[in-house]
């Protein structure tokens, strides 16, 4: 198969390793697409308000899911919370929950209530080893509040002493997934959304329990993409060219250690535009797997990537293949997908009748490749 050259490419059903699909008329509008993007599996993020964070609460969540879309695969998650205990996780397991989600308080959208110090968490993650449930890390330290001296940052205290910014707060936090792995080896751990060259090279460093989701977004954009481009704009934040090449290079070269997580993270329109503070998310969910084909088209065509080395096997397992391997789940109804060259088109706004949000999408007006099911 020459990539480039290719217009016409069958896979199985992708897995998404990380969305968002909020609840309420958000989680109405939103999860029809996931099918449309050629998904038919996906993880589900915990961070809605308030946090999923007992049993109960995240297993009514999967049922308002699965009566919006019925014929998708949702694996479930916690968000990690002082009121948990290692009984919860243990109530977990036999209720088929999946993970648990680990948000540093305040660093990106619903994530208030999140980790202060990591170590306070210890006996739910020594449970969570035993049990062999999934620690989801959001992998960035809060922000040097700018009234601050650069020490008050405490997430890793032998650190050297420095700021913490949107630029560095992925490379600050790594030091912190060292920890835990070495404290909990046996647990498995993903970094989630990965945005630079360290952390591909934290993870890829670290034992088989480790691994890393990339997003289709984070494969296009840079700093100068989003810096006055709220649709562009997430947690954590685009970063250089090399760093999106790097990315680029793993998709293909990791050998299963990263896959597909897209974060996809629908607001409302009027968040992004005109309030006191932009809302970080990107919305992907309803063409990902052809964001990621684009990617790959444009890497190829920088020298970024060889032509050879997207294959038909790569293409399998970043989408789906080496995700489902990690959390240990099948394909599902092993469905299968067409995707075409050019023949889906990206919205400008996701709209329905009777709902009172809209989301525009990432390359909204853009053509992408199309999804049709076998």
């Amino acid at each position: 198969m020459k990539f480039t050259e290719v217009d016409e490419i069958e896979l199985p059903a992708a897995f998404d390793a990380h969305v968002h699909l909020r609840d309420g008329e958000m989680s109405q509008l939103v999860t029809p697409t996931i099918r449309q993007g050629g998904v038919n599996q996906v993880y589900v993020m915990p961070n809605l308000v308030p946090p999923i964070t007992t049993v109960q609460q995240c297993l009514e969540y999967r049922d308002r899911l699965r009566a919006i879309d019925p014929n998708v695969d949702y694996l479930m998650s916690l968000y990690l919370h002082e009121s948990m205990t290692p009984e919860t996780i243990r109530e977990a397991k036999k209720a088929g929950i999946t993970g648990v989600k680990s948000y540093p308080a305040g660093v990106t959208t619903n994530s208030s209530s999140g980790v202060l110090d990591y170590k306070l968490f210890y006996p739910i993650f020594a449970e969570m080893e035993k049990q062999d449930l999934i620690l989801n890390l959001h992998g960035e330290v809060p922000s040097t509040p700018s009234h601050a001296p650069a020490s008050s940052n405490t997430q890793d205290p032998s650190a050297p002493t420095q700021a913490i910014t949107i630029l560095n707060a992925e490379p600050a936090f790594l030091p912190t997934l060292r920890s835990l792995h070495t404290t909990f080896p046996k647990l498995r751990i993903i970094l989630e959304h990965c945005s630079t060259a360290a952390a591909l090279s934290c993870v890829t460093s670290l034992g088989p329990t480790i691994a890393g989701t990339i997003t289709a977004h984070h494969l296009s954009l840079i700093i100068d993409d989003w810096a006055g481009n709220p649709y562009s704009f997430c947690k954590p934040v685009a970063k250089t060219p090399e760093d999106r090449d790097a990315l680029l290079r793993a998709v293909v070269r990791s050998n299963g250690r990263f896959f597909l997580g897209t974060d996809s993270a629908p607001h409302d329109r009027r968040s992004k535009r005109g309030g006191d503070s932009v809302a970080a998310g990107v919305f992907t969910q309803g063409w990902s797997v052809g964001y990621v084909l684009d990617a790959l088209g444009r890497g190829v065509e920088r020298g970024v990537i060889g032509e050879e080395e997207v294959t038909g096997e790569v293409l399998e397992g970043f989408l789906g293949k080496w995700g489902r391997a990690f959390y240990g789940v099948g394909e599902g109804k092993g469905e299968r997908i067409v995707v075409k060259r050019g023949k889906g088109e990206i919205v400008d706004v996701l709209e329905k009748e009777g709902l009172d949000v809209g989301v525009v999408p990432f390359r909204r007006g853009e053509k992408t490749w199309g999804v049709e099911w076998k």
